[in-house]
């Protein structure tokens, strides 16, 4: 059971360190004038538009026409990386 719990924390810490790269990818292409009809950047939009516009609706985060909501997703994204380490962790060597 230990190695079943095991996989799965290290799929979703997996997942969420791809996610942080297509966000970072979506911050950099911000800077210049993209093609919309590339289908790199059509895809760094369509993985990030969602989860940015529920952040953006929380906490308004565009000040002086700098948007950083996606460094504060960057944030939440380490937060959960370590919480889902120390969850493994504690379920793996019997913290609780």
């Amino acid at each position: 059971m230990d190695i079943l719990v095991s996989a799965i924390f290290q799929v979703l810490q997996a997942v969420l360190s791809i996610y942080f790269w297509i966000v970072i990818g979506r911050a950099v292409i911000s800077w210049v004038n993209p093609d919309p009809y590339n289908p790199i950047v059509r895809f760094l939009h369509n993985a990030t538009d969602p989860v940015f516009d529920r952040i953006q609706r929380i906490l308004p985060l565009q000040f002086g026409g700098m948007d950083f909501t996606p460094i504060a997703l960057l944030i939440i994204i380490g937060v959960l990386q370590n919480i889902l380490g120390q969850l493994q962790y504690k379920l793996t060597y019997g913290g609780f």
